[in-house]
């Protein structure tokens, strides 16, 4: 795999292989683990037991983004997001991610000790180019079509794989022109938003290409709908189909971060792939 610099703050990644990204959600509402680390010492908790389970990173989010939920408002998703935060910041030295829209929590959470701002809506919320430029905290751009609450109302495209990708291109060079580093981003293809079970899988048949933006990609694949659609399979028992994409992924070299629920499984399968792509390469 290509290695791929990634600037968070005063931090340089320099990432030759797929990234764990844990999901700490403190929401009571998202798809698969909403309500289970609602609250902040439960989140705290979870959050160091997916950094001993050899999670890269943490992405921690206040507001749920499953198709059709709702907004919540700035002082709520503070409440749930900075106690965390804070304290993940100050009790490891793992790299955190905040999962958010909104520039005013963006500008706290990395106040508060955050590296990364990983936003649904690309950036394009008022402040949030600026947030991250003046910062100089990594972000990652993800694609959408909609909104949360709307995403999923008849998904439409001429070519999926096309129109997301040029999506990303355009919104790259543009936060450039607004004076954001080309290092400080990463991209996010953003399976199961705006997409039908079709859709995702287009983009998963091909990841590779988006290798060509030569920026870091994150996929977030974890227990989502259609891994339920083709396997059959309930929310809590997609742990096989999510292994299955990553590992898809990551044969291709076409993934730099994955954004799971299940941290040990994922690093398992993707240590017993290193090493058997370092045997089949060996003279």
């Amino acid at each position: 795999m290509p290695t791929f610099r990634w600037q968070i703050r005063d931090r340089v990644l320099e990432i030759s292989r797929p990234l764990v990204m844990g999901i700490v959600n403190v929401t009571p509402d998202s798809f698969s683990d909403g309500g289970q680390f609602f609250s902040v010492n439960t989140a705290i908790a979870h959050g160091l037991k997916l950094v001993q389970e050899g999670a890269d990173l943490l992405d921690i989010g206040g507001e749920s983004t499953r198709p059709g939920s709702q907004p919540v408002s700035l002082e709520e998703e503070l409440q749930r997001v900075l106690p965390v935060v804070r304290a993940l910041a100050e009790q490891s030295a793992v790299i955190l991610s905040v999962d958010t829209s909104k520039a005013d929590v963006a500008r706290q959470a990395l106040a508060a000790g955050a590296h990364i701002v990983n936003d649904v809506t690309a950036l394009q919320g008022d402040g949030m180019a600026d947030i991250v430029r003046d910062s100089g905290a990594g972000a990652i751009l993800m694609h959408m079509q909609g909104t949360p609450a709307t995403m999923q109302l008849r998904p439409h495209y001429g070519d999926v794989v096309a129109e997301v990708y040029g999506f990303l291109e355009v919104r790259l060079r543009n936060l450039q022109q607004a004076g954001i580093v080309f290092e400080q981003l990463a991209t996010d293809p953003g399976i199961g938003f705006g997409k039908t079970g079709a859709h995702n899988v287009a983009l998963l048949a091909n990841l590779a290409r988006f290798q060509n933006l030569n920026r870091p990609l994150c996929l977030g694949v974890s227990r989502k709908g259609f891994i339920g659609r083709i396997s059959g399979q309930p929310v809590e028992q997609r742990l096989a189909g999510s292994l299955a994409v990553v590992c898809h992924a990551a044969v291709h070299n076409a993934v730099q971060i994955v954004r799971v629920h299940d941290v040990r499984a994922t690093r398992d399968a993707l240590l017993i792939l290193d090493a058997l792509r370092l045997v089949s390469q060996a003279p």
